[in-house]
């Protein structure tokens, strides 16, 4: 502004929303007799229009440029410079249509649904109702969990399609009584993460039908080969699961497993001291995990032969034990699944060394994958049923490896 005259430089100095600020289209003088119809008309048409916000050219400090620098901190406070940059993975809230409830967990409940024409399995957060507290957690726990998998592309892991990683109102179906066992649908301020929808259901349920008849070799292999595959990819990408079972395990139409579920998974650290703490279920924990001492990546490996076993057996490990007594007997005394004795031995041998009790003496995935490739399954092996078992293949505890 020059003072000396009485007049004022471009009473209107134009700022992008862009926050970059612009000098003034017309550095003509203007009048003092005019300045008060100026200000006026200025203030009628308001501070911001379609495109451009004003600021007031009387504040500003030409020769310096010092009043402008003000100026744009104090409105990129006001006025947000942009939206938030929007993820490719972010899907398009609206156009979710869910359907009905699969299944529900700690974390949230996971719909079937279509989004954009494709059958997908969507996991909706839904903190409502939770203290702050809570809503960190689930938070925190579901970030987490978009971070890890939307990076992860393998067959053998449930392909991510999207996430809304803000809260939005998300149309959920809830049954209606009124409707004889139809659905209503109500929004819910949530966010969802949305995956896959593989029609086989998780591996737990499989192996429950098969409890009775048990599987073929051939099928155990299958599967324990896919659960193998999938962890040394996530292996291979330094990520630590953290919470192998198989009820986190998913089929496809052709029996295909696919590792899910990533709420706890993480990037493994470089120091094994920076992971720490009780992850996981507790049938499936590594002893180092139960005890709340540093691990690494070997405690998956420790879960996949529980799991091994759980599938070759068809039964639930630790069936009848206690929280308590089962951790302490896992840590203390231990305690593993007994192997059945019509069990292959190559398979046997699997199991032994991935649930040894040393993280250190675990193999790596990559090379349980090698193990299981090498077994032959076409002399059988399978798992004798009970009616016909007279080897001792229900005697399904013991302490000692």
């Amino acid at each position: 502004m020059d003072s000396s005259n009485g007049d004022i430089r471009d009473f209107t100095t134009y700022v992008p929303y862009d926050n970059k600020l612009y000098p003034p289209f017309d550095n003509k003088l203007i009048s003092n007799e005019k300045k008060s119809n100026l200000i006026s008309r200025t203030m009628d048409v308001g501070s911001i229009s379609d495109r451009w916000l004003y600021v007031r050219g009387e504040k500003i400090d030409l020769k310096t440029w010092e009043g402008v620098r003000s100026s744009k901190k104090q409105m990129s406070r006001l006025w947000p410079s942009s939206p938030p940059k929007k993820e490719a993975w972010e899907v398009d809230v609206p156009k979710l249509n869910l359907r009905h409830i699969i299944a529900k967990g700690t974390y949230g409940t996971v719909y079937r649904g279509v989004y954009e024409d494709q059958e997908v399995a969507v996991k909706v957060l839904d903190w409502g109702a939770s203290t702050a507290a809570e809503t960190a957690e689930v938070r925190s726990s579901f970030r987490q969990e978009v971070s890890v998998w939307h990076n992860l592309d393998h067959p053998n892991v449930t392909k991510f399609i999207g996430a809304s990683i803000e809260p939005s109102h998300i149309k959920v179906p809830t049954k209606n009584p009124e409707l004889n066992g139809g659905l209503k649908f109500t929004y819910s301020m949530a966010c969802c993460v949305v995956v896959e929808y593989l029609p086989g259901g998780t591996l737990k349920n499989y192996l429950i039908r098969h409890r009775r008849n048990k599987l073929p070799i051939k099928t155990v292999v299958e599967l324990a080969l896919d659960l193998a595959r999938g962890l040394s990819y996530l292996h291979s990408k330094k990520i630590a699961h953290r919470d192998i079972k198989t009820e986190n395990m998913l089929l496809g139409s052709h029996r295909t497993l696919k590792i899910a579920d990533f709420g706890v998974a993480r990037i493994e650290a470089a120091n094994p001291r920076e992971m720490t703490g009780e992850t996981g279920t507790v049938g499936y924990m590594a002893p180092e995990v139960i005890d709340g001492k540093p691990y690494n990546r070997k405690c998956d490996v420790y879960s996949f032969a529980i799991c091994l076993w759980e599938v070759y057996c068809c039964e639930m490990p630790y069936g009848n034990f206690k929280f308590i007594d089962l951790a302490t007997g896992v840590v203390e005394k231990n305690l593993r699944p007994q192997i059945p004795k019509c069990c292959p031995r190559s398979l046997a041998k699997i199991m032994k060394r991935c649930w040894d009790g040393n993280p250190e003496k675990r193999p790596e995935m990559d090379e349980v994958v090698r193990m299981l490739e090498a077994i032959d399954t076409s002399k059988g092996g399978g798992m004798i049923t009970e009616e016909n078992s007279s080897f001792g293949c229900f005697s399904l505890f013991k302490r000692g490896p």
